[in-house]
Formats: structure tokens, sequence, C-alpha cells
């Protein structure tokens, strides 16, 4: 099991996680441009406008991620549509050609790939992940976010497995809300 205690920033504080109610913290991360280059956006702008669904995982091509999380938006994608989403995006700490690639691999063309390559905006979110002992180093933790005009209106984070972060729960709580 993946060790998902808090990780200090450079400072030695400890980064507390974000709520519902705060901004979207703005952060630079990067995407793949029409030619497959990456190309740096700001995580306040595309993700700062009308209503959003951001989902982090702690890396692509990742047995669950792959296997689950990153199909059930795939799939999805059209009953988001339905419920007033305009954008969903998916973060992980990568680089943005196995960003890239991996929503390639998948047919996400309806899904913002961004790549957190340094782990700013994992950090910044306060849902830094500790993969270490598994050789992944400092990733994010697996969390789905719903955002309107850039202020988090639902946070889910998963512990363990895959299961508050899913496109069906979120299109529950876009439900309920």
């Amino acid at each position: 099991m993946l060790r998902t205690e808090s990780i200090p920033n450079p400072t030695s504080e400890v980064v507390m996680a974000i709520n519902v109610g705060d901004a979207v913290p703005d952060i630079e991360v990067r995407v793949l441009d029409e030619g497959g280059m990456p190309t740096s956006v700001q995580t306040g702008e595309v993700l700062g406008t009308g209503k959003v669904v951001l989902f982090a995982v702690p890396g692509a091509f990742t047995t669950g991620c792959t296997l689950m999380h990153l199909p059930t938006f795939v799939e999805g994608a059209s009953d988001l549509a339905g419920e007033g989403v305009e954008t969903i995006a998916c973060i992980a700490v990568n680089d943005a050609w196995v960003m890239g690639a991996w929503g390639e691999a998948h047919g996400s063309d309806d899904i913002m790939m961004l790549a957190d390559g340094n782990g700013e905006f994992a950090a910044a979110m306060g849902l830094v992940m500790d993969g270490s002992g598994f050789g992944l180093g400092s990733r994010s933790k697996r969390y789905a976010a719903v955002i309107e005009d850039g202020t988090i209106t639902h946070l889910a984070v998963d512990e363990g497995g895959i299961e508050v972060s899913t496109c069906s729960a979120v299109l529950d709580a876009i439900v309920e809300a």
C-alpha cells in the first residue's frame, strides 16, 4: 500500500489540503500543443472558467489509473457535459509527452491532459503522496474536484482504492448539488 502522509514543502512546513470554497491554485503546468511539443499553461486559466471537473491520478500508465480511473471519465465525458461540465481535465506528476501518449492510448479526446511534471500543483493542492517505497517518488493523491468559475465546489480524495474520484461518483455529486 502506498504511504499517503503529508510531505513537507521546501520550507519544512506541512502543506494543508485545499478545501471546498477555496480558489483553484494558479500554477504553471504543461500540455502538448498541436505539434506534439510541451507548452506551458496556467491552471488558473484552464481550470478557472465555467464548470470544470478535474481528476488527479498518481501516474499515467499505472495499473489502477489505466484500467479504471481514466476509462471512467473517457466513457462518462458526455454524461458530464450533459450536466453542464465544460472542461474535463486529468492531472498527474508526469511529463507532457507521457500524459499525451496516455490520453491518446485511451481515446481521451474530450479530456485535457495536464502534466504536473514537478508536482507543484499537487503541492499547492496539499495532496502530495509519497510513493517512494514503490519507486514513484512524490506524486499526487488520487482525487476529483468540481470547480466552478475557479472555486472548488466539490473535492473527493481517495485514501485507498478508486472509489470517490470516479466519474460516476463525480456525476452523483454534481446531480446532488
